[in-house]
Parts: C-alpha cells; sequence; structure tokens
C-alpha cells in the first residue's frame, strides 16, 4: 500500500515537471515570436542601435549648434536598382528641419517593389536624429528604367548637445539599404531578369 501512494506520488510530482516543462517551452516559443516586434518597438522608442525616431514635425527650439550629417545609400545584390544619395554630406542647425535627397533607379524590364531599412551611426546618436517624412516609411515600386527622386526630411534634436554620452558626436551618418519587397519576389517567382 506505502509502495502504491509512493508510485502515484512520484507520478503525479512527474506530471507537474512535464506540465511545466511544456509551459515553458510554449512560452519560449511565443516569446521567441515576439521578440522581433517587441525589439522593433523597443528600437524605435530609444533609438537603440542607431533605430531613429519617427517625428510630426521639429516642434523644438533651433539651435545656433551644428553637426554634420552624412549619407550613404546600399542596395542589397538581389534587388537590380542603382541607389544613391543627391549629397554625400550637410551641415545642419540643432533643431532645423531638414531635407536630403536620394535617388533610385530601377535597371531591370519589369516592375520591381523595394523596401528601405535605415539606421543611423553613431549608434547613441539614433535617439536624438527624427524622421518627419521618409521614402523608407513605404514600400516603392518603380517601373523599368524609371528613375524618382526620394526625399527625407528629418531634424537632429538640441539635446543631442546636452547628453555627456553624445557631445563627442560631430558627425552623424543616416544609412539606407533597399531591399527587394516580399511582394515583388512572390509575384516574379525571384525570377528578376537583368536589363542594361
Amino acid at each position: 500500500m506505502a509502495d502504491q501512494k509512493h508510485t502515484d506520488s512520484i507520478k503525479a510530482r512527474n506530471k507537474r515537471v512535464l506540465l511545466s516543462c511544456v509551459v515553458v517551452v510554449g512560452g519560449m516559443i511565443g516569446l521567441s515570436y515576439a521578440s522581433v516586434p517587441l525589439y522593433e518597438l523597443f528600437c524605435q522608442v530609444t533609438g537603440f542601435g542607431g533605430t531613429p525616431q519617427v517625428g510630426k514635425d521639429a516642434g523644438v527650439e533651433v539651435s545656433e549648434k551644428t553637426i554634420k550629417v552624412r549619407f550613404n545609400a546600399d542596395v542589397n545584390s538581389g534587388l537590380p536598382w542603382q541607389f544613391k544619395p543627391e549629397q554625400r554630406e550637410i551641415t545642419v542647425r540643432l533643431g532645423e528641419d531638414n531635407l536630403a535627397h536620394y535617388v533610385a533607379e530601377n535597371m531591370s524590364v519589369k516592375p520591381i517593389t523595394g523596401q528601405a531599412v535605415y539606421n543611423v551611426t553613431p549608434l547613441k546618436a539614433g535617439q536624438y536624429f527624427s524622421k518627419i517624412a521618409c521614402f523608407c516609411f513605404d514600400e516603392q515600386t518603380l517601373q523599368p528604367g524609371e528613375r524618382v527622386d526620394m526625399p527625407v526630411s528629418f531634424y537632429v534634436d538640441p539635446a543631442i548637445a546636452d547628453d555627456i554620452n553624445t557631445q563627442d558626436v560631430k558627425t552623424i551618418t543616416l544609412s539606407y539599404t533597399f531591399f527587394k519587397s516580399e511582394a515583388s519576389v512572390e509575384a516574379n517567382d525571384g525570377n528578376e531578369d537583368q536589363g542594361g
């Protein structure tokens, strides 16, 4: 009788351990699926990893202090576009609305949709770099041979000069990389005729 109680006790304990393991594994799987959106949200809110802020307008007092902003453009090898900034760098006053232009051209013989991802370096400056309007907020579709101007409106928050961690920052680089969007990949089955 005592052996039966002991066996039942061990079975109950094993069931609790098994249930706990299933809950932990299920929780880990759920967190792994939620980690990308949560990380993106965290980066957007804090500027972590060089993620610029998205602002409505400068809404801050313009400072006499200036900072240099450099522009970089890259294209993923799977996207037959040319993409470059119209200006390599500009000097801006802190808090002032600025407008920079990039140019993209579809070098293929088919319409292609692309999406730009972006970041700011040094990474610690990301929380002070705010984009008001940007081509990177939406997918861009270019017809064969089409060349378009892609503006970005931005400002650098004057608080960057007061932050002890960013007082050494004299230059910020805004970098974009264009990738072929999933819609283009599905529509073309990944087979894209290269032009020119």
